[in-house]
């Protein structure tokens, strides 16, 4: 469906008139015209390679030449979002490029941005693992300095106990030998580094493996580091194992290696460490100079191309699209032209004519493109010119589904059924009226929107705008009818018709009032609001009318089943299908509407109920008190006995008429005709031989269950419009209970805290429940009483869109 900016010049009611169209096409203009076509939107081609695999087509080197410059693009795309950038599509210009030339281009920045990536990956692990090495020579440096220390005043304390005065028990020559040889001290070695704090194990897997022989030190790291071989942040600690001999040490390695630990060299020489930690901030200070410069760089690159890439993008898709266009088309056996066929609308004919001759004339081929109709007898595609005010409600009727072609579109009706079912159910003209400003801000601004990317209940909130807008306007129109405002009636059109019978009112509740004045000329008097006959009166207004629009929309929807039979020529069903579907419906419900309509005008206090009952359990007995008008008893009988002679009309003629049908037109075709003309051929690709066999019995069933549903479905239907007074009187209620029992409730109290906590419960309540979760509501119930109780008594839906080759469809793709 192509959405214009102005209103069509086709009416909704039927698709436009679709012709299958052949092209042949000389090959040199052939990319040229399918660009144009592209452009055109018009003509919507038929795969002629379906037996070919995508390798073996003509253009496949195309495709994927195009599908690896995508691939960049999807690069670009994804090194600019996780770099925090957006595109930013210039405003004026447009790309002057090729797809050489971009090819060329996109390939030098996908090289250059590698790089770039790549060098900055290598500098910020040199990075991490340089500041993992600072925390090491600086946490193990204090293991050591504190050991030192330690150790040092150890060494004094023992010294100082062997260098004293001796005794009897201390013979001089063992103090000598304990001062001059103290005892051989083993050298222990040692690995440092860091290891995940995570992992637990670390320590008691080193006991277990080295049987205790090790002595483990750990240091926890206060902030996460980031890890040089992940790039993740990770709460690690700083470890030193000291070991004895080379076996231990090597199960060491094994288990730092296998716990995911960094090991870095470390010195006990503490002059040692401070040069290495200067070192090592020298050099991470000149990398982290280096990284910034290389982000500057990279940032800068990633804006370019973000200014440019949505351009290029769309000139890609393009470039795809018309690869794979060409590949539908086949090949000439001369291989000098290409043949492409496909739909069109039949008013488009001479721009498609106008289009192929302009290719033809920019690439100067010496061969002109080749335009022809074929007769076939393949159902066309539906199309509808809508636009952005009709596509809406087009969409409404195409979820259900597609129009078959030609058929009655009821999405022309629904343009005003729809919104004012929906009203019937939701009517508040303050609730309208909220709804009304909230879609008028998404119209005002629909430029805007229309450019972003919205989330998907905003995405289909601003693509049903215009039908929310029609919403709201019945809404307040049916709010005005109801004489409600958030509950609250109003005497907007002129004082109401009542009075109290005594001056201080004080018995208004208890007995009734007195009509005093003249009726209120439009809508509900606003007296009946806070009575006692309030909800009798509206409940019984309410159901009369709701069985009214139901009947009125039903009686529309078999009417239309007639103009869809008159416009395919099909008089059976108008005679043995609409007819009987007419006397049946209007012989119960239509009569009921009648009684309703004179009911109100007489003001009759006659039983409609008990009427319609024993018109079927009584129909010779008399009416009595029930009576609404003369001859009412034979009006019954006779009405009664029509129903009963519809149901076997629309069961057994239709049938039987379709087998001698049938018959006729298949009489004496045993042989094919002779075609003297050149195009047989042509002709046999796209006109099947022979004929369907005739099976009266599937007919017959068909029709069986097509009258058993259209009798219940009258009874069904009927009750099912009830929704309308249902959902009313729930939208109603539900709106007079947060108005006096949360606003005039909390206005009761004294206190500005309890007010304002009122105000914003109710506008909370209201917004929530009345203004979404009700005209949800509202809206399911309404979709349910077009798809089922209205396009169910003419429309089939058994069609398909028609969807051409266009470029502007390129740019809906969401990714």
């Amino acid at each position: 469906m192509v959405v214009g900016e102005c209103w069509p010049t086709m009416d909704l009611l039927r698709s436009e008139p679709m012709q299958l169209v052949q092209l042949i096409i000389p090959v040199e203009s052939a990319y040229r015209a399918i660009s144009y076509f592209g452009d055109l939107g018009l003509f919507q081609f038929k795969d002629l390679n379906a037996e070919k695999s995508p390798f073996q087509r003509t253009y496949a080197a195309q495709i994927k030449r195009c599908g690896e410059m995508d691939r960049k693009l999807r690069f670009f795309k994804e090194k600019i979002t996780k770099a925090g950038l957006s595109p930013s599509p210039r405003s004026s210009g447009s790309v002057d490029l090729d797809l050489n030339n971009l090819e060329v281009k996109l390939g030098e920045l996908e090289a250059e941005l590698i790089e770039i990536n790549a060098n900055d990956e290598k500098l910020q692990r040199t990075h991490n693992e340089l500041l993992e090495y600072k925390l090491v020579l600086q946490k193990a440096g204090e293991f050591f300095t504190s050991a030192q220390s330690r150790a040092a005043a150890q060494q004094r304390e023992l010294e100082g106990r062997l260098n004293g005065e001796g005794s009897i028990d201390s013979p001089l020559l063992l103090e000598q030998e304990m001062i001059t040889d103290p005892p051989n001290h083993v050298k222990l070695g040692y690995v440092s580094g860091l290891v995940p704090r995570e992992s637990m194990a670390f320590e008691r897997i080193l006991f277990r493996a080295t049987r205790g022989n090790v002595f483990l030190k750990q240091s926890v790291v206060e902030q996460p580091v980031t890890d040089p071989v992940s790039g993740e942040k990770v709460e690690k600690n700083v470890f030193v194992v000291f070991y004895s001999g080379e076996r231990a040490k090597n199960k060491i390695l094994k288990i730092c290696d296998a716990f995911g630990a960094n090991r870095y060299p470390f010195t006990e020489d503490i002059g040692k460490q401070f040069q290495m930690i200067k070192e090592v901030s020298g050099r991470l200070s000149e990398l982290k100079t280096t990284i910034d410069v290389g982000l500057v760089r990279r940032s800068n690159l990633l804006q370019t191309i973000g200014c440019q890439i949505e351009q290029w993008n769309l000139l890609v898709k393009k470039e795809k699209s018309i690869y794979h266009t060409l590949n539908m088309l086949s090949m000439d056996v001369t291989k000098k032209c290409l043949v492409a066929e496909g739909w069109c609308p039949v008013s488009a004919a001479n721009e498609i004519q106008n289009t192929l001759q302009r290719a033809t004339n920019d690439c100067n081929s010496q061969i002109g493109a080749i335009f022809q109709v074929l007769q076939t007898k393949e159902s066309p595609p539906t199309y509808f010119q809508t636009n952005k005010f009709t596509s809406a409600f087009q969409e409404i009727v195409d979820a259900y589904g597609i129009a078959k072609y030609q058929e009655a579109n009821p999405g022309v009706f629904t343009i005003v059924t729809f919104p004012f079912l929906f009203a019937v159910m939701f009517g508040d003209w303050g609730h309208g009226i909220c709804l009304l400003l909230a879609t008028l801000y998404f119209i005002i601004r629909e430029k805007k929107f229309s450019s972003q990317k919205l989330g998907d209940i905003l995405e289909m909130t601003f693509g049903g705008r215009y039908v929310i807008m029609m919403m709201a306007l019945f809404s307040i129109f049916t709010g005005l009818i109801y004489n409600e405002f958030f509950s609250v009636p109003f005497e907007l059109f002129g004082p109401s018709a009542y009075g109290c019978r005594d001056p201080s009112c004080r018995d208004a509740f208890t007995i009734g009032l007195i009509k005093v004045r003249d009726t209120y000329p439009f809508g509900v008097d606003p007296k009946w609001h806070g009575t006692r006959s309030e909800l009798p009166f509206l409940n019984s207004l309410k159901m009369k009318m709701s069985i009214l629009l139901g009947v009125a929309q039903m009686n529309l929807g078999i009417i239309l089943s007639y103009f869809n039979a008159k416009f395919f020529g099909n008089n059976i069903n108008i005679l043995h299908q609409f007819v009987p579907q007419m006397i049946f419906l209007n012989s119960l419900f239509g009569y009921l509407s009648l009684l309703i309509i004179v009911k109100w005008c007489t003001g009759s206090q006659a039983d409609l109920y008990h009427v319609m009952i024993y018109m079927f359990l009584s129909p010779a007995d008399d009416v009595g008190e029930n009576q609404l008008f003369v001859g009412q008893k034979f009006i019954q009988i006779v009405l009664l006995l029509l129903a009963l002679v519809a149901v076997p009309w629309m069961l057994f003629p239709k049938p039987f008429l379709m087998k001698k049908q049938h018959e006729e037109r298949h009489q004496g075709q045993s042989y094919a005709p002779l075609h003297s003309s050149d195009n047989t051929f042509e002709m046999e690709q796209h006109i099947p031989h022979g004929h369907e066999d005739f099976e009266f019995s599937e007919v017959f069933v068909h029709q069986l269950i097509h009258t058993i549903e259209f009798v219940l479905g009258a009874v069904s239907n009927t009750a099912s419009y009830l929704r309308l007074w249902a959902l009313s009187l729930a939208h109603s209620e539900l709106s007079s209970v947060f108005y006096d029992k949360v606003l005039l409730l909390a206005y009761g109290f004294n206190n500005a805290i309890i007010h304002i906590i009122g105000i914003i419960v109710f506008v909370f309540a209201t917004v929530g429940v009345l203004l979404i979760m009700e005209t949800l509501s509202a809206f399911l119930h309404a979709l349910r009483l077009h798809w089922v109780e209205f396009q169910n008594k003419f429309y089939e839906g058994d069609g398909y869109k028609f969807f051409p080759f266009s470029f502007a469809l390129l740019g809906e793709d969401k990714e």
